[in-house]
């Protein structure tokens, strides 16, 4: 495991804790620990074999109780790779991110890809097998977790939340990237802007973002600015004729050109010029496509310490 800090435990409320990585860029997530009276629930585990170790280990420091149920807020490899380290807990997600995690992970992206150094480690499959349409509600001691679909495509298909009223702390998966460029490439920019919206309006005390420091609801309104400007920006880069990355390389120096992983720009760009041309939310788009022009954009392999 590279990283430029050592990941770290935050308590929330009595029992909550979020599970810190950092930088949180490319493949470096969060997870969450629920401590309840006789078990421990576990949101999202990690890319690799090692960093999910670690989290195990963090967990372990937090609580000596066994891990009964890992939920997983979507299902890109990052917060999926590591469930097959908690056999025998319960692992609980909506029916499309188990759909799609038969069909996809664990994934070890190609040497030859935008992420040639990562040793991911011995990964082996482990999808949730309790699944739900809506939502459902999970009792972690006598801590109340409202686990719910938001709904349309944002992130992914299929974006979950994790919502503990009683201490206003969401779970927020990959719909927060506090301090580094969102991605709707596999979701939908128009729909994105809908749920964070939705969410915004919650006031969550705190929200755990799927990458980044813990914060507050204000996170969703620099994603929501942000996306409004991939619209922008797509809208006049397509009247013109110019590509997406044609256009991310017109606007090198756009307002948000600081996030971390900004290469991303490029890729919501093609989900955006999608939708200007007509097509629904979610709908499959050449993601092969996005990743070569965020390689290009970036100007070679992707930053990523996982």
């Amino acid at each position: 495991m590279t990283d430029t800090a050592t990941p770290r435990t935050e308590q929330l409320a009595s029992g909550v804790h979020a599970y810190i990585q950092s930088d949180g860029g490319w493949f470096v997530n969060n997870s969450g620990i629920i401590v309840g009276s006789d078990t421990v629930t576990v949101i999202d585990s990690a890319a690799t074999a090692a960093r999910t170790a670690g989290l195990r280990a963090a967990i372990a420091r937090v609580s000596p109780l066994p891990v009964a149920t890992l939920v997983n807020t979507h299902w890109h490899t990052d917060h999926t790779n590591g469930n097959y380290q908690f056999r025998g807990a319960t692992i609980v997600a909506h029916e499309q991110t188990r759909a799609m995690m038969l069909e996809h992970a664990p994934t070890k992206p190609d040497p030859g890809g935008p992420f040639p150094d990562v040793e991911w480690g011995p990964l082996e499959p482990a999808p949730p097998f309790l699944t739900y349409a809506e939502g459902i509600t999970l009792w972690a001691g006598e801590t109340r977790c409202d686990i719910s679909w938001v709904g349309t495509p944002a992130h992914t298909t299929d974006d979950s939340v994790v919502w503990i009223e009683e201490h206003s702390i969401l779970f927020a998966g990959d719909l927060a990237f506090n301090g580094s460029a969102p991605l709707m490439s596999a979701g939908s920019v128009a729909g994105a802007i809908e749920v964070l919206t939705e969410l915004r309006q919650l006031g969550a005390r705190h929200v755990v973002p799927g990458h980044g420091d813990v914060c507050g609801p204000e996170v969703f309104d620099t994603e929501i600015e942000y996306l409004r400007f991939v619209q922008d920006l797509a809208a006049t880069g397509h009247r013109l004729g110019r590509t997406p990355l044609e256009a991310a390389r017109d606007a090198a120096d756009n307002p948000f050109a600081h996030l971390l992983d900004s290469e991303r720009l490029v890729a919501n760009l093609h989900r955006a010029y999608a939708e200007l041309d007509g097509a629904a939310p979610g709908e499959p788009i050449d993601l092969t496509a996005t990743r070569r022009d965020m390689v290009a954009l970036h100007g070679g392999p992707l930053r990523c310490l996982a």
